[in-house]
């Protein structure tokens, strides 16, 4: 049973660096900065070796529920070691952690929202899943696959294409509802609205 004193961690998973910023692998990075303008927060840098902004989502009054925004400040196959001591810091069950990524096998511009899982190799979760087992909440960011010949590799370390980033304000914003619905409404109802 959780605690309801204890806040939700929302992780959104990023490399830092400018050079970064508008990388594919950085959609995590963009929904926490979004997430934070929403609740009119600066980030501050923590001891664990990331930027967290700690505030309330949802309607004000008994729905809204206390969170922690975190952005991991180690490279994206080292996010578990940051995750793990916000987690320790903040006193947070794993079943309150919710990851945001970038997600190859989703076409581009389509969410899912899920508990537990693989980590379909992904760096970051592969971390994270390393340090804290796999019973945390994931909001996946369809980015699609690489064209032709591509490397993935490549692919997630380079910016959203011109088409892409026309519906990029949108589907970041909508990816930011989607955590939200989940923190405040529960899983269920939140991937009723979002998963399609």
């Amino acid at each position: 049973m959780t605690d309801d004193s204890s806040p939700w961690l929302i992780v959104g998973l990023g490399n830092p660096g400018s050079e970064y910023a508008g990388n594919r692998h950085n959609v995590g990075f963009m929904v926490a900065d979004l997430l934070a303008d929403r609740m009119r927060a600066k980030f501050k840098a923590h001891k664990a070796r990331a930027q967290v902004v700690e505030g309330r989502l949802g309607a004000p009054g008994p729905s809204s529920r206390r969170v922690v925004v975190a952005k991991p400040m180690s490279f994206m196959n080292l996010s578990g070691g940051p995750v793990t001591a916000l987690r320790d810091f903040y006193k947070v069950p794993v079943d309150r952690i919710v990851v945001v990524h970038d997600e190859l096998d989703i076409d581009y511009g389509t969410l899912r929202l899920k508990l537990g899982g693989g980590d379909n190799g992904h760096n970051g979760l592969k971390s994270i899943t390393k340090s804290l087992g796999a019973e945390y909440h994931r909001v996946r960011f369809g980015i699609g696959r690489p064209p032709g010949r591509m490397q993935v590799a490549d692919f997630v370390l380079k910016d959203f294409s011109t088409v892409e980033r026309k519906e990029l304000d949108y589907q970041v914003d909508r990816a930011a509802d989607a955590v939200e619905a989940l923190v405040t409404e529960g899983l269920e109802r939140a991937q009723s609205t979002y998963n399609s």
